[in-house]
């Protein structure tokens, strides 16, 4: 099966601390990696985790707290030192170009490659990304700022052809895209084949999606509906859900409480405040709503 991997690089909130770092994330789908925020220290950990900056393929910005992109300008220098050539294409709200494009041209006045930023409207729930094998959409969040979530589903791939099927029934070979794709085979004496019996099926298309920074909402439910992996801030425990409303944020319990509400298969927690030493408590609380959940950590890698 090809690769729908999560590396997370940082999962901590506004302030890093010696346990996590700030936000961001890899999603490694078939060779391609695709970076969801970019805080401070984003680079080495990218180093740590042993990915490969040749195969960064776009940069997904949820919003314009620092803790989610103060990373940017150092990795765009990397890649520079680092010789690429391809234009490194960026997904986030407005207001990045007119901060980062004067650091670019300072910093990174030599670089070989074309920075571009593309902007979406994270009041919308859109598709904001697409190619051949996967399809990217926005998810409209609840911030202090403007903010998105974004959902990563894979392209279902065509049917597997059974070779001593095909051959058995001596199948052209001009038949057999369209026999992947879902269309029987009429033999030459006008017997029909059904597309089951030629084929087996593929293995079925996942999904990731990351919800960070929010409120409680309700509203993003049949957006992430039966997702493989619901990635849901977790910044606070319950006993400071009134700081958690105050600032935009959800608790342990109400990302739990959205993930069962969602059917998902699985919660990963994450943005942690510096406020708990030991974020087992969040784990605890979330598990008595939604039990197959985990806490996100730096080095941690899941595989879809």
């Amino acid at each position: 099966m090809d690769r729908f991997e999560l590396d997370i690089l940082g999962c901590g909130s506004a302030t890093p601390t010696t346990l996590h770092n700030p936000s961001s994330q890899v999603l490694n789908i078939r060779e391609k990696l695709f970076m969801i925020d970019c805080g401070e220290g984003t680079q080495l950990q990218f180093r740590r985790s042993k990915l490969r900056f040749g195969r960064l393929n776009r940069i997904f910005v949820s919003h314009l707290h620092g803790d989610h992109c103060f990373g940017l300008i150092g990795l765009i220098s990397t890649l520079g030192l680092l010789g690429r050539t391809g234009s490194l294409f960026i997904h986030t709200v407005a207001g990045l170009e007119d901060t980062l494009r004067p650091e670019i041209d300072f910093f990174c006045k030599d670089n070989p490659f074309e920075v571009k930023i593309e902007v979406f409207d994270p009041k919308k729930n859109e598709v904001i990304y697409e190619d051949r094998s996967v399809k990217v959409e926005t998810i409209p969040l609840v911030h202090r700022v403007p903010c998105a979530g974004f959902l990563f589903r894979e392209k279902q791939k065509e049917a597997h052809l059974i070779p001593d099927m095909i051959k058995f029934y001596n199948i052209p070979v001009r038949e057999l895209a369209k026999i992947k794709q879902g269309a029987d085979f009429l033999t030459e004496d006008g017997r029909i084949i059904p597309h089951s019996h030629l084929t087996t099926p593929a293995e079925p298309a996942r999904s990731y999606a990351y919800c960070s920074d929010t409120a409680y909402s309700e509203k993003i439910i049949p957006i992430i509906e039966g997702v493989d992996l619901l990635y849901h801030e977790a910044t606070f425990a319950d006993i400071d859900k009134n700081r958690a409303r105050d600032t935009g944020h959800s608790t342990a319990r109400q990302a739990a409480k959205i993930a069962k509400m969602a059917n998902v298969k699985k919660l990963m927690l994450g943005h942690f405040s510096a406020r708990y030493p030991d974020n087992k408590i969040l784990l605890e609380e979330a598990r008595e709503v939604f039990f197959n959940t985990v806490l996100a950590n730096e080095g941690l890698r899941e595989k879809l």
